[in-house]
């Protein structure tokens, strides 16, 4: 069957299909990008630690005007896991030794080289969540605000995530033990994730999994949706909400940076936590915002879908409720599908420097987001062959399906697509692209209709059922 979608107007596009390093602002205040593919990243992890050289302190920067470069380091503080430490603010550098200014990045560049901390933690004894989002600021700056110092429960488990909307960000210690004390990682030695990086996720999900067996942590199924249109049998997942574990939503690499935002001081350059506190001191900042699928999921498919993300208090925001990275996974594992969505060890985070399969890769991602390890299970809906088929035939009828309840949502990136319907068409023919689909003996399953900066306009979709060969 074939679906057309209708051309509606567009708005401030250019093309960013096939590269992940490209960025794009949306209307209004916040600087929003989702990303639609990965880069195979032949680099060296990041430096050592003695090599950090400690920020110097002012309150303005040098802005450059345009990124020089793809890549920036993260200065990670000492004792990260705990309250001081995600108090303390991570910095934002050039590689290998460049400054901010002539490497590009600045936390005033993000649309092409912010990064983004995430925290959530965990009480052991209660089974208590809760979320903070670390703030970071360009190396030589001050915060725009001091960052609230968290009161963390007694012997808190914290797992922290890190976002990037450039192309491969590494982890420096701002110590030389910083990374250890937080059992940091940005992938295997030589050969990083890319544009995310991870501290502690196989302690603080194997403790909240632990908790949940006990029944000391609750975690709520992700609901039913009344207004998505069911597709029925093997092609879909009928009207459950989705997940970031559904083939429904995924793009080629599942689980990928956070939901924080920042507040930006455009004429200093300095950030600020996005509380309301501090959006009362900064009148006129601007919000800055991580190219996320779990921000896809929690801020668009969600609202449009009448769902509703998993929340936990912030411990920066007077426990306003938030979103994070983690909380999706713990949703998803909780409510997650015979056709499981898990990273595939054909995404480009996880090759290897040479694009081959590397298995220890996959399992050291999945192990930070929660995932299950590679495993004659998980290959049955996950490896790179049967993840290409079910993006095919699960998501295709799924957007298909819902078309005139997308189309009427606004999209994340109207660079990509000028509604959530062509949005997530033109993502899913991305995908298919960017994991060589096609090399399975899969037929590309979206057609797309674009304006002249390259954002679709329309979209045909074919859901026509599809085997991979192996």
């Amino acid at each position: 069957m074939l679906v057309t979608g209708q051309p509606t107007p567009a708005v401030r596009r250019r093309r960013v299909r096939n590269n992940r390093g490209a960025r794009i602002a949306v209307p209004v205040t916040a600087v929003v990008a989702l990303g639609l593919g990965a880069g195979i990243f032949a680099a060296t992890s990041g430096r050592s630690p003695a090599q950090v050289r400690p920020a110097a302190a002012s309150s303005s920067q040098g802005v450059s005007s345009t990124a020089v470069n793809t890549d920036c380091d993260i200065v990670v503080p000492a004792h990260p896991l705990t309250a001081k430490g995600l108090a303390t603010p991570y910095q934002l550098t050039g590689p290998a030794g460049t400054s901010p200014a002539a490497s590009g990045c600045q936390m005033i560049n993000s649309l092409n080289l912010g990064a983004f901390v995430q925290a959530t933690i965990l009480d052991p004894a209660t089974g208590a969540l809760s979320v903070y989002d670390p703030l970071v600021v360009t190396q030589g700056t001050r915060p725009a605000v001091a960052p609230v110092v968290p009161k963390l429960p007694r012997h808190a488990i914290v797992t922290i995530d890190i976002g990037f909307n450039g192309t491969v960000l590494r982890q420096v210690g701002a110590t030389p033990g910083a990374l250890g004390q937080g059992r940091c990682t940005d992938g295997e030695p030589g050969s990083p994730f890319g544009q995310v990086s991870f501290c502690n996720g196989p302690a603080f999900f194997q403790a909240a999994f632990r908790l949940e067996r006990a029944g000391r942590l609750v975690i709520r199924p992700a609901g039913f949706s009344r207004k998505m249109v069911a597709t029925a049998g093997a092609l879909g997942t009928g009207r459950e909400c989705p997940t970031v574990r559904n083939f429904d939503m995924v793009d080629q690499d599942p689980s990928d940076n956070v939901t924080t935002a920042y507040l930006l001081n455009p004429a200093t350059g300095q950030t600020a936590q996005d509380n309301a506190a501090d959006r009362a001191r900064m009148a006129g900042a601007k919000t800055l915002v991580n190219g996320s699928d779990n921000a896809l999921i929690d801020d668009f498919l969600d609202p449009a879908l009448g769902c509703t993300p998993l929340e936990a208090p912030d411990l920066g925001s007077h426990g306003a409720l938030a979103t994070s990275q983690a909380l999706d996974e713990l949703l998803a594992a909780r409510s997650q599908p015979a056709d499981a969505a898990l990273v595939p060890e054909n995404d480009e985070m996880v090759v290897d420097n040479g694009g081959q399969i590397d298995q220890a890769k996959t399992d050291l991602y999945r192990s930070e987001v929660g995932q299950p390890l590679v495993s004659t299970q998980t290959e049955a809906s996950s490896s790179p062959q049967m993840f290409c088929q079910n993006l095919v035939n699960i998501q295709t009828p799924f957007i298909a399906a819902n078309e005139n309840l997308l189309a009427t949502a606004p999209s994340p990136v109207p660079t990509v697509g000028d509604n959530l319907y062509t949005f997530l068409a033109n993502r899913l023919a991305g995908s298919f692209d960017n994991l060589n689909c096609k090399n399975f003996g899969l037929a590309q399953p979206v057609a797309v209709v674009t304006d002249g900066s390259g954002a679709a306009i329309q979209a045909t979709l074919n859901t026509s059922p599809q085997t991979a060969g192996f």
